[in-house]
């Protein structure tokens, strides 16, 4: 099942406050990104946040879980209602992430 535009756009809105939040469709799913670092996935209308040690130490009983067959697992926010944990959390765990590489410009055709 894959996941509602209505749940992706609640769910960035929760997240709101953490940063730039931005969506991408991404294999039938979404891909979520804060201040250009992808962070978490929406799949089944469900958000998986990147593990990262600060996220450990956050919340060490928070549940994982591979969001979709074959990937390594995400903490699985089950309660994305709760917006200050929340951007907390989201805050905490770009800290930690990578910038993503600059993508290499492509070869004009001459």
């Amino acid at each position: 099942m894959a996941s509602t535009l209505e749940f992706v756009q609640y769910a960035a809105d929760q997240l709101s406050e953490a940063g730039t939040i931005t969506y991408r469709k991404m294999f039938g799913e979404y891909g979520v990104y804060c201040d250009g670092k992808i962070f978490a996935l929406i799949c089944n209308d469900q958000l998986f946040i990147k593990i990262t040690e600060a996220g450990k130490r956050m919340a060490p009983d928070l549940e994982s879980a591979p969001p979709y067959e074959g990937s390594k697992p995400y903490f699985l926010m089950d309660d994305i209602d709760n917006k200050e944990f929340l951007t907390a959390f989201a805050i905490e765990t770009c800290k930690e992430l990578p910038m993503p590489k600059p993508k290499k410009a492509k070869k004009g055709i001459v």
